[in-house]
């Protein structure tokens, strides 16, 4: 995947995921732990998660985000979705996420969620399939993001022109460009002005 050095982004969105307490069994008794997962993005298009682990809540925390800055990567953005459609794997959960139209909004709960608004994704469809243990499915969403390539970087790898490309839908970008609402160029009898 892409890594992005995290001093030269603004990385303001932090978000704790999930906490877990975990117990070690000695021979004079039980260590109590913690360890939480922390997700962290710019919200234009890097994101990066990582679990932090420690004796109290707080230093769990702090050590997560430290971690999840050095693990930032970038992820295409089509406008305010995904390019295209993809499923990923991690352990046994498995991550589907779609591209929406613009105003859906980030359809997809727990881990799922928080990296993608954390990323910058404002419409897209998610599902989790499998399993929902919730740091299975962040590294399984964080996969799936990085597989992501956009109409340029296939274009790239194939050695043609991004117009010679077989896309089915413009991106997002130049559709914007474009007049919108019905009846744009025609009459109120379905008549060519």
């Amino acid at each position: 995947m892409r890594r992005i050095d995290p001093d030269t982004l603004d990385l303001k969105e932090e978000r704790v995921v999930k906490t877990n307490k975990v117990q070690k069994t000695h021979k004079g008794g039980r260590t109590l732990s913690w360890n939480a997962l922390v997700v962290v993005g710019d919200g234009k298009g890097h994101v990066g998660a990582a679990l932090g682990k420690a004796r109290g809540i707080p230093d769990a925390i702090r050590k997560g985000i430290e971690a999840a800055k050095k693990e930032v990567i970038a992820i295409p953005l089509d406008g305010t979705t995904i390019p295209h459609q993809v499923i990923a794997q991690s352990g046994a959960a498995r991550v589907l996420l779609k591209p929406a139209a613009p105003g859906t909004g980030v359809v997809a709960g727990g881990s799922v969620r928080a990296i993608l608004e954390a990323a910058g994704v404002r419409d897209v469809l998610g599902k989790s399939l499998g399993s929902s243990n919730a740091i299975n499915t962040a590294w399984a969403t964080l996969e799936a993001l990085g597989q992501l390539r956009s109409v340029d970087q296939v274009a790239e790898l194939r050695g043609i022109a991004a117009s010679e490309l077989p896309v089915r839908r413009a991106p997002r970008r130049e559709m914007e460009s474009e007049p919108v609402g019905f009846g744009a160029e025609r009459n109120g009898h379905g008549d060519e002005a």
